[in-house]
């Protein structure tokens, strides 16, 4: 609706005067016809008001206490019901399979069992259809592990592993433990894997070399009669070996967290100083010098990577070394087994290597 002038002149005449001009009547006869129309009572919503109700009655329906939460009890309850009910399931699902995969393992180590005896572990390889160059195992220290038992069990896992790969024909063995706890016990490891090797082997164990990340490594050296055999010479820091005409040598790596991200952040750190001091072209970075650089001050890539725990958890392993390694677990797997090392290398040789062909 059009404003007419004359309204609007008289208006703003009064606003301008402080609304002095304009009684309240006269202003909202002034301003009426361009109200909108009051909405009628069947689209409005609020609540009709019967004034022909006696007080008695509307103070029935105005005091009446609120209704108990039935309906949201029993839904509660309801959702209780079905919770517990699928725990239940889920729990004896859990147990039953875990009761299921423990008899298979026992039942497959029995089977298998290797008697400390490299000849039954060469049998049990021997129709495989290749082996790893190169094998990698996570191992877990405790929470309390800085007590000598649990330092003691890491080292004992490290020293069967490694004397698995030395009967399997396998050269090299990566151990990865997180904390970096086991890496300050690198003689100590070296002891106990060449005392296992001669367990195995007896006198005509293989050589043997232990190392660490940006550490020097061991070395097991050749007998003294051999050393005088050969001309004679001091022997150099190491256990000594009682025999080496295996002619086969076995290198373990020890790595932990600190050897993963940390190192990948420092080598970028230090590739982007050479680059801003002009000592490296930036074309000269490719993922070819990443890995080279990698590979020498950490490890190679591992083919076959074997987790003796009961699901797939890296625990921060070092991500640039796995880009295509073959990651085996046994489920609800605990501790570590020869039955769990000779099925990962059963998988490991009926893998295909496409290469994200």
């Amino acid at each position: 609706m059009a404003l007419n002038p004359r309204d609007l002149n008289k208006y703003r005449a009064d606003a301008r005067a402080g609304h002095t001009l304009l009684t309240p009547e006269e202003r909202l006869k002034l301003i009426k016809p361009y109200l909108p129309p009051p909405p009628s009572r069947s689209r409005s919503r609020s609540p009709r008001v019967d004034v022909t109700s006696n007080s008695s009655s509307s103070r029935t329906r105005h005091d009446r206490p609120p209704r108990l939460g039935v309906r949201r009890f029993l839904l509660r309850l309801y959702h209780q019901l079905v919770f517990v009910i699928i725990h239940v399931v889920f729990s004896v699902y859990i147990r039953l399979r875990q009761a299921y995969h423990a008899v298979a393992n026992r039942i497959y180590s029995v089977y298998y069992y290797h008697h400390r005896t490299p000849e039954l572990i060469r049998r049990d390889v021997k129709g495989l259809r290749k082996l790893p160059k190169h094998l990698s195992v996570i191992l877990t220290l405790d929470d309390q592990g800085r007590r000598s038992a649990g330092l003691e069990r890491v080292i004992n896992e490290v020293a069967d592993v490694a004397a698995w790969c030395a009967s399997a024909g396998i050269p090299h063995l990566s151990v990865y433990e997180k904390t970096g706890f086991l890496k300050e016990y690198l003689p100590e490891t070296h002891f106990a894997v060449s005392q296992q090797l001669r367990s195995y082997f007896g006198r005509d164990r293989p050589s043997l070399s232990v190392r660490a990340p940006h550490m020097p490594a061991i070395e097991s050296v050749r007998s003294s009669r051999n050393l005088h055999g050969s001309g004679g010479g001091s022997s150099s820091s190491g256990s000594s070996d009682e025999g080496d005409s295996s002619g086969f040598h076995l290198s373990v790596l020890l790595i932990s967290a600190e050897d993963g991200r940390d190192s990948m952040v420092d080598l970028t750190k230090t590739l982007a100083e050479m680059s801003q001091r002009k000592k490296l072209k930036t074309d000269d970075i490719s993922m070819e010098l990443v890995d080279a650089e990698l590979t020498e001050s950490i490890m190679s890539e591992p083919d076959l990577l074997i987790l003796f725990g009961p699901h797939v958890e890296l625990s921060g392993y070092p991500p640039w070394q796995i880009r295509l390694t073959e990651i085996f677990h046994v489920r609800d797997n605990q501790g570590v087994g020869y039955q769990v090392f000779l099925r990962g290398l059963r998988q490991y040789a009926q893998a295909q290597m496409r290469k994200g062909r």
